[in-house]
C-alpha cells in the first residue's frame, strides 16, 4: 500500500506543480503581449493545476501516515508540508491576479496596462518555484 501511494505523491508532484510552475512563468509574457485568449487559458490552467496540486500534500500525508505516522513527525516534514501550504496561498494570489489582469486587458477602454498584476505574477512565481525546490531538498536530503 505504501509503494502506491509513493507512486501517487510523486506522480502528482510531477505532473502537477511541473506544469503549475511553467505556466505561472509563462503568464508576465502573455500579460506584457496583452494576448487576451492566452491569458485566460493560463488562468484556467493555474486554477485546475493548482486544484490538482493538493493530491500532493493528500498522498504524502496519507503516505506518512500508512508508514507509521511517525515520520509526519520529522522537522523536515513539518517544513515541507507548510511550505505546500504557503505555496498553495501563493497560487491563490496569482490566480487573482491572473484573473484581475484577464478583467483589465480585455476592457475595451483599457487605460490599465495590469503593470501591476504583471509584476506581482512574475515574483510570486519566482518565489514559488525557489519554494518548489526548497520542498524538493527537504524530501530528499534529510534522510
Amino acid at each position: 500500500m505504501s509503494s502506491l501511494l509513493l507512486w501517487l505523491h510523486i506522480g502528482f508532484a510531477i505532473f502537477t506543480v511541473g506544469p503549475l510552475t511553467a505556466v505561472t512563468m509563462a503568464a508576465p509574457r502573455a500579460i506584457r503581449a496583452k494576448n487576451v485568449p492566452v491569458l485566460q487559458n493560463i488562468q484556467r490552467t493555474t486554477r485546475i493545476y493548482g486544484v490538482a496540486s493538493l493530491g500532493v500534500l493528500v498522498f504524502g500525508i496519507a503516505l506518512g501516515a500508512a508508514l507509521g505516522g511517525a515520520i509526519l513527525g520529522k522537522w523536515y516534514m513539518t517544513a515541507s508540508m507548510t511550505l505546500f501550504i504557503v505555496a498553495v496561498v501563493l497560487i491563490v494570489l496569482i490566480d487573482r491576479d491572473l484573473r484581475a489582469a484577464v478583467r483589465v486587458l480585455a476592457s475595451p477602454d483599457a487605460q490599465d496596462d495590469a503593470k501591476v498584476q504583471n509584476g506581482r505574477i512574475a515574483a510570486i512565481s519566482g518565489l514559488l518555484a525557489v519554494i518548489w525546490l526548497v520542498i524538493l531538498f527537504l524530501m530528499v536530503v534529510p534522510r
